[in-house]
C-alpha cells in the first residue's frame, strides 16, 4: 500500500495527535450573553450586554395605547342591552330602558358596562356612560357592592389606555361611583394596588396657560386636577385606612382632610 492509502484508514484525530497538532472541538458552543442592568456589578464584565436605559416617562405618556373592541361593543351590537337612546327636550340624547332597571341583573350587567369605558367612539362610548350613570344611581348600597369585586379590572384597563378623554371619564365614574353609593370607598381600599399606580403619571399634569383661559377646566378636562380629585375623595369616603394606602402608593400626595 502507498502512504497516501495507509491514511485514509487513519481517523484524522490520532494524525493530529501524532504530529502535534492541537485538534479543534467542534462540539464547543459560544457563549451566551447575558443582558445585565447598567451599574451593576455584572456590567464590568466585558462578555456582558448592559441593556438600554428606561424610556422616560413624558414619552410613554404622550403615546396613547390603542383601544380595540371590547366586550360592551359586542354585546350592544347583538342586542343583549335592554337599552335604546330617545331624545329629550330639555337635556338632549339620553338612554331609557325596556325593563325596571332596579330588576336587572347587577353581576353581569354592570362589569359589561364598565368595560365599555375603553370605548372612544360614539355610540359605544355614549351608551356605555349614560348605562353606568343610571345603573349607579338606582342600583343603591346592595346592588353594586356585590360587584365592586368584577369592576375593578374594566376599570384597571381603563386607566392604562394612556388615553386621556377614557382616563378622565373613568375617573369621573369612580367619582359618581363614591358619591352615589354608600360603602364604595371602604370596599375599594382592598383593590388600590390595581387602580392607583398609573394615577402617578398623570397627578402632576396641569395645563400652565398663563394668563389665558383654561376652557378645559370648565369641562373638568384636566388630568391633573381630576386625579387629585378623585384622591381627595378616595381619601374622604375611604375611612381611617385611605390615606395611609394611598399615600403608600402615591408618594406625593398630600392629605387635605383637617386632623
Amino acid at each position: 500500500m502507498s502512504l497516501f492509502s495507509e491514511r485514509k484508514d487513519v481517523c484524522p484525530d490520532k494524525l493530529c495527535y501524532r504530529q502535534n497538532i492541537p485538534v479543534c472541538d467542534k462540539s464547543t458552543k459560544k457563549e451566551k450573553l447575558q443582558v445585565v442592568p447598567p451599574f451593576s456589578i455584572q456590567s464590568l464584565r466585558r462578555k456582558n450586554v448592559i441593556v438600554e436605559p428606561f424610556v422616560p416617562k413624558d414619552r410613554i405618556i404622550l403615546k396613547p395605547y390603542p383601544v380595540g373592541n371590547t366586550l360592551f361593543r359586542k354585546c350592544y351590537e347583538r342586542g343583549d342591552f335592554p337599552i335604546i337612546m330617545v331624545f329629550d327636550p330639555s337635556l338632549g340624547q339620553k338612554i331609557a330602558w325596556k325593563v325596571n332597571i332596579k330588576e336587572i341583573d347587577y353581576q353581569y350587567f354592570l362589569p359589561v358596562f364598565f368595560n365599555g369605558l375603553c370605548e372612544i367612539e360614539y355610540p359605544y362610548n355614549f351608551y356605555a356612560q349614560q348605562g353606568i350613570e343610571d345603573l349607579l344611581y338606582f342600583g343603591g348600597r346592595q346592588k353594586v357592592l356585590p360587584a365592586v369585586p368584577q369592576l375593578i379590572l374594566p376599570i384597571k384597563n381603563a386607566l392604562n389606555t394612556k388615553n386621556r378623554a377614557v382616563i378622565g371619564q373613568t375617573l369621573k365614574i369612580i367619582q359618581a361611583m363614591l358619591t352615589c353609593v354608600g360603602g364604595v370607598g371602604v370596599a375599594l381600599i382592598p383593590y388600590y394596588r390595581q387602580i392607583l399606580p398609573p394615577l402617578n403619571m398623570y397627578k402632576e399634569m396641569n395645563a400652565n396657560t398663563g394668563q389665558e383661559i383654561d376652557y378645559g377646566q370648565q369641562k373638568r378636562e384636566n388630568i391633573g386636577e381630576l386625579v387629585q380629585e378623585t384622591l381627595e375623595m378616595l381619601e374622604k369616603h375611604g375611612g381611617e385606612d385611605a390615606y395611609i394606602n394611598i399615600k403608600y402608593l402615591i408618594p406625593t400626595y398630600e392629605s387635605t382632610l383637617s386632623s
